[in-house]
């Protein structure tokens, strides 16, 4: 397998040949061979909802610029949880998404508390 990143600044693009096909098809068009793709089915609530919930959880680690080894160990989260967490795996509850707004808004003060438990 060989793994690459994305770079934002030069998104892929399509062949000439593809773009013109999909520029010739209808929204109805689209829509209806995206639905009947086997290899891709439409995400279910359940889905959407892990995966929403799991950018969020990426996003307040990206903006702590921790690693998740560093990010669970600074803020004694279970590592296998934030990787599940971030991955779609399991959907945050209420009582983590809460615990991730706090750090993300007052990292340091959490740490403090953590230190003094």
């Amino acid at each position: 397998m060989v793994r690459f990143k994305l770079d934002p600044s030069n998104p892929l693009t399509l062949f000439a040949a593809a773009a013109a096909a999909l520029d010739a098809m209808t929204d109805e068009e689209i829509t209806a061979a995206a639905l009947s793709d086997p290899d891709n089915p439409p995400w279910t609530e359940e889905e959407l909802e892990r995966g929403v919930s799991a950018r969020r959880v990426r996003e307040i680690r990206a903006r702590s610029g921790l690693t998740q080894p560093a990010f669970a160990d600074a803020y004694h989260i279970n590592l296998g949880r934030l990787r599940d967490l971030e991955q779609g795996r399991t959907r945050a509850d209420s009582a983590m998404l809460a615990y991730l707004a706090v750090i993300d808004e007052a990292p340091e003060t959490v740490k403090k508390a953590l230190l003094r438990a």
